[in-house]
């Protein structure tokens, strides 16, 4: 019995190599120095108290059967000491200044497999870090593996990362998302240049009734019925027909914008062609922007042919929506109706 005395991890050199029992309690043992000569017969060693950082191995005790290392200063012990040490029945390692993190989850597996071979245990295994857990018995403290294991930890999130950028990158095609950014800055370059403008400037007035949004395929149905009946006669109409009335050296967008803003009312002529567009398309998001921009009833939709619904792609949700929640005109194709088509357009124009 060497307890209470100052000695340091030089004792293992001078010891009887047929010592049975050891005490080496409150001493400065920092650790067991491996290499010393072996304790064959050593069966009781007694290291509580000291200034151990972690559970000696069995190399030098093959016969070690009880083991005290109570009281010292460790924070996370080897979970592989009962492999080292096969002989011990019983290890007493509480009141340790145990760390509570993904280190110590090995050792807590380790009681459950040890059959009991832990002195003490639960009641003499409490966490002293971090301070949040202080206090908590080690075996009411677990992590998931999914936050102790790095590589797997790593893997998820990339998966994670992978699925998300893949679902965005799904949506942006499948909303046309970068269509919508790229014509809202348009928009905006548009709308910036038009403040810059000098107050009295004739291009913030309006110029037109209405602006024609349709397609090019249903052009002769405008020039020959739409034009004619609505720009001739009393109560003539100014009509914005982009063939006419486009200014040249501009953008399209840019004339497109221009004649929204210069226009009372904005008329789509919808058909099967109309959805095939993407001009149309264009023509139809601007003017969409200023009836919410500006609050107004700016919208007239002339229903020249049907639309079946399967024909309308994604991007088209503002159609699918005006359409559902707005009245629109439809094109009779009895020339006796014509009359009333005409007189209800002008109404909705709004002619003053």
């Amino acid at each position: 019995d060497l307890s209470s005395n100052q000695l340091a991890d030089a004792v293992f050199e001078c010891l009887p190599v047929n010592v049975k029992k050891l005490g080496l309690r409150d001493n400065q043992i920092s650790s067991v120095p491996r290499g010393v000569a072996e304790l064959k017969s050593l069966e009781e060693l007694n290291l509580a108290s000291n200034r151990l950082a972690d559970l000696p191995g069995c190399s030098g005790f093959p016969s070690l059967q009880f083991l005290n290392i109570e009281m010292n200063l460790i924070l996370t012990p080897s979970a592989d000491f009962f492999q080292s040490c096969p002989r011990v029945r019983e290890l007493q390692a509480g009141h340790n200044p145990f760390k509570c993190s993904c280190e110590l989850q090995a050792f807590i597996r380790l009681e459950r497999q040890s059959g009991g071979k832990l002195f003490g245990w639960p009641a003499a295994y409490v966490c002293e870090y971090p301070e949040g857990l202080r206090g908590t018995e080690l075996k009411d403290f677990h992590l998931s593996q999914l936050a102790c294991n790095t590589t797997l930890l790593l893997v998820t999130a990339l998966l994670l990362t992978l699925v998300l950028v893949a679902a965005v990158a799904f949506l942006c095609i499948y909303l046309d998302v970068p269509w919508y950014v790229r014509m809202t800055w348009q928009w905006t370059q548009t709308k910036r240049r038009a403040w810059h403008n000098p107050p009295g400037d004739p291009g913030s007035v309006l110029h037109f009734h209405a602006f024609i949004s349709y397609s090019e395929r249903d052009s002769l149905w405008v020039k020959n019925e739409l034009i004619p009946n609505l720009e001739k006669g009393e109560g003539r109409v100014q009509l914005c027909q982009h063939e006419r009335d486009f200014i040249p050296g501009k953008s399209i967008v840019e004339n497109i914008i221009n004649c929204i803003e210069k226009s009372y009312k904005s008329i789509f002529v919808l058909s099967p062609n109309f959805v095939q567009s993407d001009w149309c398309h264009y023509e139809l998001y601007f003017a969409h922007h200023k009836l919410f921009s500006e609050n107004s009833n700016s919208l007239i939709l002339i229903l020249l042919e049907p639309i079946p619904p399967y024909l309308i792609p994604a991007r088209y949700h503002k159609l699918k929506a005006l359409m559902a929640k707005r009245t629109y005109l439809e094109w009779p194709k009895e020339r006796s109706k014509h009359a009333l088509f005409w007189a209800n357009l002008r109404a909705a124009i709004s002619v003053n």
